[in-house]
């Protein structure tokens, strides 16, 4: 009979277990999730710039391709120009108000996208303006451009884009 209860101790102390974790097991836990959280921010970071790039391309394309259309519409003779323009829109809101075709508006942009990269307004050329000319005649709209002075991912500017 001691021997009984004997082993019933013995089982006892023996099937006690403790629940929860050390404080060394939370500390490599929280150093393992440190560490990785630092290696995914700069990921991250890459991936955002990644696609405000992607939205500029697509932004200046759409742009540059309403300014091509409207050009095309006026060698066409599909409304009346201005003279010096040479058959480029006078601004930019232009191409969203569009202009009187046959008693209907022919628009070429629904909006005017804002620039990703500085938040602001684009940059803009006349044809009369130098290539490389930061500020903007007003004779007419020939080209767009991103204010931004940043530096892309592939090591071009942005505003020569």
């Amino acid at each position: 009979m001691n021997q009984s209860i004997n082993m019933r101790r013995d089982r006892s102390v023996v099937g006690r277990q403790e629940h929860g974790f050390t404080l060394i097991e939370l500390i490599v836990a929280t150093a393992i999730l440190v560490i990785l959280v630092g290696a995914a921010f700069p990921l991250v970071r890459i991936t955002i710039y990644r696609e405000r790039e992607h939205e500029l391309r697509e932004d200046l394309w759409m742009i540059r391709d309403a300014i091509d259309r409207y050009k095309d519409a006026a060698d066409r003779g599909a409304f009346q120009i201005k003279v010096g323009s040479e058959g480029y829109p006078p601004d930019l809101d232009t191409l969203v108000k569009g202009e009187d075709v046959a008693g209907k508006k022919l628009k070429f942009l629904r909006r005017i996208p804002v620039d990703p990269m500085t938040k602001q307004e684009w940059g803009m050329r006349s044809m009369q303006d130098d290539k490389n000319s930061d500020s903007w005649g007003g004779q007419n709209v020939f080209d767009v451009y991103s204010k931004s002075d940043q530096v892309a991912l592939d090591g071009t500017k942005y505003k020569d884009w």
